[in-house]
């Protein structure tokens, strides 16, 4: 039940990812990869919170697998933000590859304290 948990969460996950990163690149252009940062935030966050929500519940561990493993593991692009990042360097885009470096960085890392503090919330943890 274990690998069917995580496949299913992976499958989710990454249509997830490539419906939503496709819409926001094709709403913003192709001048910075804007799909793949806001994946890379509610990624972070979508898996903190998972991990620190049903951390505190009696969720099955199929479940935990589901979410934490398989859909957030299926939707998070951290290796597509490398490589986004390496074609911007390769270009000659230094600024706009330290931005976007920068950006996914500090604002994913607020992602995953938000999901910290929103699951903390919702368990009357505050």
């Amino acid at each position: 039940m274990a690998i069917l948990s995580v496949f299913l969460g992976a499958g989710a996950g990454g249509v997830s990812r490539f419906l939503l990163g496709s819409w926001i690149q094709a709403a913003t252009g192709g001048g910075f990869p804007w799909g793949t940062l806001v994946i890379n935030v509610t990624g972070s966050f979508a898996l903190t919170f998972t991990h620190y929500f049903l951390g505190g519940t009696a969720a099955s561990a199929d479940w935990r697998l589901l979410l934490g493993v398989g859909f957030c593991g299926g939707y998070t692009t951290f290796s597509a933000f490398s490589y986004e990042s390496l074609q911007l360097l390769e270009s000659g885009a230094w600024g706009r590859a330290g931005a976007y470096v920068l950006a996914s960085v500090v604002l994913s890392l607020m992602g995953a304290l938000a999901g910290v503090g929103a699951a903390q919330t919702l368990l009357g943890r505050t």
